[in-house]
């Protein structure tokens, strides 16, 4: 185990270098910088389109725009924004959220165009059934000789849409905040049984389908987010006088990097501070990685436009409000400082200091819906990667690898789920980013004709 963590750190090191950095914030910027700031302009009809008013149940797919989003973001709204937060702050301090921030006010272009792709070009399966995603935009959009690169996005699928950090740190968390304060000895045999009881629950639900994934996902969602907002908001109101100062401490310690304790990066601290903060972005709203792609692929609609910009909506649902309201209560309580503790136990150690003796058990719940909703949607990634490799009608193969990735990953250390998830996510954005640029000037076309036809 320890040659295999060595391994993955090393390999999330590598692919996470400036090459990477530069196709997903650099490639972003341009993809910004070619619509016009498009994302900025257009909130608030996409605003309008999520809430039904532009839904035809006869237009081709599986769930409508709302469902679609809420299926993405049961995955992006999940231990990203409560234990990836945490980690963030753990090693590069105050500064690595703004990092977050330039990542998701990014991603938000990205992901207008990543889905707009997946709506533009559906391919089909071999069951003859309608698909979207990255790789099928690419098969379909590039032509056949560039369907290695579909392939090589799906292989890393496989791996990128394993549930090891969710599972891990929810593990953590009933063993941190509710098994050791109770005098429950831990070890093996508690987390394989956590294990268990999530596995099971899992494989329950993803035998539906996409259309039960989306059914849980879309009432689960929007509870645990308004759970998670006053929680939050109540530890941010009772310490409101060190707000403006931290905000400040975000931006000063973003080009500083004073309170960086990881190792240096693209020439120092500040390198890898940037570095730190992007990756944290990236594995919270996931813009570029090509995963959202594949919940918007499957929406009800004709028009690809308009799933792009209720796509878009998710950096901004994610990011720049669930991770900064996490931030902040990690910052203002203080315990980013006093407490040796990272990832989840991190953030219970913030609500238990703010809310003692009921803080951390209702985080506690707000780790399992975020985590539970995570476990579902992934498993809908995974096994359409799989569909494209081998077939649909062998996808199902998929989740016996994803169940039995579960009990691993309930018993294994965070450090190697993180790397392991960050390699793969890395491997997964370089097809869906090369492909993305390329098709780019198409989605401006079809966005000139979308909005000059509904004059929104």
């Amino acid at each position: 185990m320890t040659y295999i963590d060595q391994f993955l750190s090393e390999l999330s090191s590598f692919v996470w270098g400036l090459p990477l950095l530069v196709l997903l914030i650099g490639g972003g910027l341009y993809l910004l910088i070619l619509s016009r700031f498009l994302p900025f302009r257009y909130l608030g009809h996409a605003i309008n389109v999520l809430r039904g008013r532009y839904d035809d149940p006869d237009a081709p797919g599986e769930i409508n725009h709302f469902a679609a989003l809420t299926t993405a973001l049961s995955t992006t709204i999940g231990m990203g924004n409560i234990a990836g937060v945490a980690v963030a702050i753990s090693i590069g301090g105050p500064g690595a959220i703004f990092w977050m921030w330039v990542s998701a006010l990014v991603g938000m272009g990205t992901k207008f165009f990543t889905c707009t792709l997946a709506i533009m070009y559906r391919g089909t399966d071999s069951r003859g059934e309608l698909q979207g995603g990255p790789m099928y935009f690419i098969a379909e959009g590039l032509g056949k000789s560039w369907k290695p690169l579909a392939i090589f996005f799906s292989i890393a699928g496989l791996i990128g849409a394993l549930p090891v950090f969710n599972v891990n740190q929810l593990t953590q968390a009933i063993r941190d905040i509710l098994l050791v304060p109770n005098d429950i000895s831990v070890g093996l045999g508690t987390d394989l049984i956590i294990g268990v009881v999530l596995a099971i629950m899992t494989t329950i639900v993803i035998m539906g389908g996409v259309k039960s994934i989306s059914t849980m996902a879309s009432k689960l969602v929007p509870t645990m987010v308004v759970l998670y907002f006053v929680l939050v908001i109540v530890i941010i109101g009772i310490h409101a006088d060190r707000i403006p100062y931290y905000m400040g401490v975000i931006f000063t310690d973003a080009f500083m990097a004073e309170n960086y304790t990881g190792d240096p990066m693209l020439g120092g601290m500040l390198g890898a501070l940037i570095v730190s903060g992007i990756r944290r972005g990236a594995f919270s709203n996931e813009a570029g990685i090509g995963t959202a792609p594949m919940a918007h692929g499957a929406a009800k609609t004709s028009e690809a436009v308009r799933e792009g910009l209720v796509a878009m909506l998710g950096p901004a649902i994610d990011t720049l409000i669930v991770c900064t309201l996490t931030a902040l209560a990690i910052l203002v309580t203080g315990v980013w400082k006093t407490s040796g503790s990272d990832g989840v136990t991190l953030t219970a150690t913030a609500f238990e200091s703010a809310l003692p003796g009921y803080g951390n058990y209702l985080l506690l719940v707000c780790i399992v819906i975020f985590s539970i909703s995570s476990l579902f949607s992934y498993a809908y990634y995974g096994s359409k990667c799989m569909g494209f490799l081998i077939g649909a009608d062998k996808k199902h193969y998929y989740n016996y690898l994803y169940i039995a990735s579960i009990l691993i990953s309930a018993t294994t250390s965070l450090n190697m789920m993180i790397n392991l998830i960050d390699s793969f996510f890395a491997l997964m954005a370089i097809p869906t980013m090369v492909a993305t640029l390329m098709m780019a000037p198409r989605v401006m076309s079809a966005a000139k004709s979308y909005f000059g036809q509904f004059k929104v």
